[in-house]
């Protein structure tokens, strides 16, 4: 059984046969005297012979073989927005190469040809390497849901001397090795205090302790190498702890954290500058200076487009909260600072375009929506204006919660009209029909619950109320205030011509009123205490804004989208409303 300063002999001279033991002492950094006693052993066991590795060094080093490599491609990147919105961060070119592809070709180069590729968001834009370089192709259908851990589940049966990588980093040299001794996570040291993941190692080298955030440190960099017996150990750990809630947001690193003491792995130090990490495009194009100019994403050059800028004049990106259909980030140029929203997986089937760049154009004109620049009718992405020292309305606050309500009566009141006209149960029965499309709907209770929404609209529409200008999107994250305190309604996707009721039943749904709020809200919109056929009416109106949104949730999570704990509130308000005003109708 050889030992560390054998094993790294064995692999110098493999790599530079011949080498004489001076040259060997100064590339190992070991003494003289240490490499000619190293030396020695080898020749004795007859694994080295006149400078080269014998057939025996080699069967010497086989349990050491590196036998494939998995690079993790699925993540969303959302950090990088607005590029990511259109491309995944490890496609990009950065000094004239695709990371990924330089990834690939550095491990090919060093004998690594068993590679897979996990990919997750824009999955078919990675295909191409297949084809390309003989890579395999793996998809994890939770990358929205789940954090990395689920992409070592997803390959978990190919790990055992396998090298973990991420697609999106650039390695200024090629770190890969045909053979490696044991597991480890590679590093940077960093001068000074950093936020990133530091390891602490013994001084064997084993990591002993894992800390986000510390000072003169080394710290990692999302490259690590798992022997066989590390393997093992971590799908075991892996696969027992999957299920548990706990775990789905958990990077494998955090998981690896957690069970440090069985896990042994060790800490391969690199060069400060080897490894390149790019958590925003302003870091990126301090490493490339060129990278804006280059970069083929559209987004760029739909701002210069609409703005007159140069694609160099815009900086400053960085996203923004998101919303369930579109992703959003602000960006500056010399002229100002503005948001860039790019529609969100699927919403071409669910948004009429036209409608909403006409509503757009209509709520400038009145004056309730000033941000309005410019939208792409065919595809969706929009400019607005970003404006400074924005804060959201909040809704249980009973004076925001008042003027939320005032926005929406002068909404009604406008006497302009929309060629769209906006209806609950029409929209539910479109994604109904999305989903009925990938087969049965067996969700339980959906049936009935359908059917007390389908009545509640007949008694709803019987009572002949108003059909007005409506926003139908109306709730506290598209009502901003300005830094003067001027409130503006923003994002009209679902504007229309509807009954008057639709703008209330959305705000008491994607506000999470209670149901006091709920009251407040109503008697703030009228100016008075309501009646009874005023409160039914607009109750049939909250079930159905929850109905509505209940669809389309489940639409959205079928189509591999992550809408998470809305799912639930849509249906808790359907499910409630709905029989609610039902029984009010019913005192007749």
């Amino acid at each position: 059984m050889i030992n560390r300063h054998e094993f790294e002999m064995l692999c110098t001279l493999l790599e530079h046969p011949g080498t004489k033991q001076r040259e060997l002492a100064t590339m190992l950094g070991l003494s003289l005297g240490l490499t000619n006693k190293t030396h020695k052993s080898l020749a004795k066991a007859k694994l080295v012979e006149d400078g080269e590795v014998t057939p025996r060094g080699m069967k010497e080093l086989a349990p050491y073989k590196v036998k494939n490599a998995v690079i993790m491609a699925a993540g969303l990147s959302s950090r990088f927005a607005p590029v990511s919105y259109e491309k995944p961060k490890g496609l990009l070119t950065v000094r004239g190469d695709v990371m990924i592809e330089r990834h690939i070709e550095q491990l090919l180069a060093a004998g690594i040809d068993d590679i897979t590729v996990v990919v997750g968001y824009k999955k078919e834009q990675f295909f191409y390497l297949e084809e390309k370089y003989g890579v395999k192709i793996v998809v994890n259908r939770e990358f929205a849901s789940r954090n990395n851990n689920s992409t070592l589940m997803r390959v978990r049966e190919r790990l055992g001397n396998t090298y973990i990588c991420t697609s999106d980093i650039y390695y200024t040299r090629n770190v890969f090795k045909p053979y490696v001794w044991k597991a480890y996570y590679a590093g940077e040291y960093c001068e000074g205090p950093t936020d990133e993941w530091c390891m602490y190692p013994d001084k064997s080298g084993r990591i002993t302790r894992v800390h986000v955030g510390g000072e003169s440190a080394w710290y990692m960099t999302d490259q690590a190498y798992f022997d066989q017996a590390f393997a093992d150990r971590f799908v075991e750990i892996l696969e027992a702890e999957y299920d548990d809630p706990r775990t789905i947001g958990k990077l494998w690193e955090e998981i690896f954290a957690d069970h440090i003491d069985e896990l042994d792995m060790e800490l391969r130090k690199l060069e400060r500058g080897t490894v390149f990490e790019f958590d925003s495009l302003e870091a990126l194009r301090e490493f490339d200076p060129l990278f804006m100019e280059n970069v083929d994403v559209d987004v760029f050059n739909n701002i210069a487009g609409v703005l007159g800028c140069t694609k160099s004049e815009i900086r400053d990106m960085y996203p923004l909260k998101q919303g369930l259909t579109n992703l959003s980030c602000h960006f500056a140029t010399n002229d100002g600072e503005y948001v860039y929203r790019h529609p969100g997986v699927g919403t071409d089937q669910m948004i009429d375009r036209a409608a909403e760049r006409q509503a757009l154009a209509l709520a400038k004109e009145i004056g309730i929506d000033n941000t309005f620049i410019y939208e792409d009718p065919e595809k969706g992405w929009k400019i607005s204006k970003f404006i400074v020292g924005a804060r959201e309305l909040d809704p249980h606050d009973d004076v925001q919660l008042a003027e939320a309500m005032s926005v929406a009566r002068t909404l009604h009141a406008q006497k302009e009209t929309l060629d769209r006209h906006f209806d609950y149960m029409e929209e539910s029965k479109k994604y109904e029909s999305l989903l009925l499309a990938k087969g049965p709907i067996e969700t339980p209770g959906y049936d009935e619950l359908r059917a007390q929404a389908v009545r509640a609209k007949e008694l709803a529409d019987a009572d002949g109320a108003p059909v007005c200008l409506t926003h139908n999107d109306f709730f506290n994250l598209n009502l901003l205030y300005d830094g003067e305190g001027a409130l503006s309604l923003i994002d009209w996707e679902y504007a229309g011509m509807a009954d008057y009721a639709s703008d209330y039943g959305t705000f008491v749904v994607t506000c999470m009123l209670d149901d006091e709020e709920a009251e407040r809200a109503l008697a703030h919109y009228f100016g008075r205490t309501p009646t009874l056929e005023e409160r039914r009416h607009n109750y049939v109106y909250v079930g159905l804004a929850g109905w509505c949104w209940y669809v389309w949730a489940l639409q959205k999570e079928s189509e591999g989208d992550y809408v998470g704990e809305w799912l639930y509130t849509y249906y808790r308000y359907a499910k409630k409303y709905l029989p609610l005003a039902l029984s009010l109708y019913e005192q007749e």
